[in-house]
């Protein structure tokens, strides 16, 4: 069982940026690891992934030129930095990994996922 603590989550102005992390318990270099959200009254979404060389790396459509993922394979981390947000961006932001090399962005094949971290961000 693979237990994923997300942080770097908080209150920020609309054009600002933040930096999320997330941990894992064990090794996670060979999974695909992913970035997902939940906003008030929504949907979970898919926000972006990047395969376990890190070397391949796939957005949603409404982060893409703003939102970048990354990982650390050494340090069992992938992180998510966040720029030009938008309010439309608030949400609880989960960390998720997927037992696969294989790239996915829907939710329900991703294996284990972190309790989350609230990002708000205001106009």
């Amino acid at each position: 069982q693979v237990q994923l603590v997300e942080s770097g989550g908080g209150f920020v102005q609309a054009g600002g940026s933040l930096r999320l992390s997330c941990v894992a318990s064990e090794g996670t270099y060979g999974y695909v690891m992913g970035w997902f959200r939940q906003a008030p009254g929504k949907e979970r979404e898919f926000v972006a992934a990047i395969d376990p060389s890190g070397s391949i790396t796939q957005r949603a459509n409404s982060v893409a030129g703003r939102f970048t993922i990354s990982r650390d394979n050494a340090k069992n981390m992938v992180y998510l930095q966040m720029n030009s947000l938008k309010p439309e961006d608030t949400a609880v932001y989960y960390c998720a990994v997927r037992r696969s090399i294989v790239m996915s962005t829907a939710g329900s094949l991703y294996d284990y996922w972190g309790q989350g971290t609230q990002v708000t961000v205001s106009s």
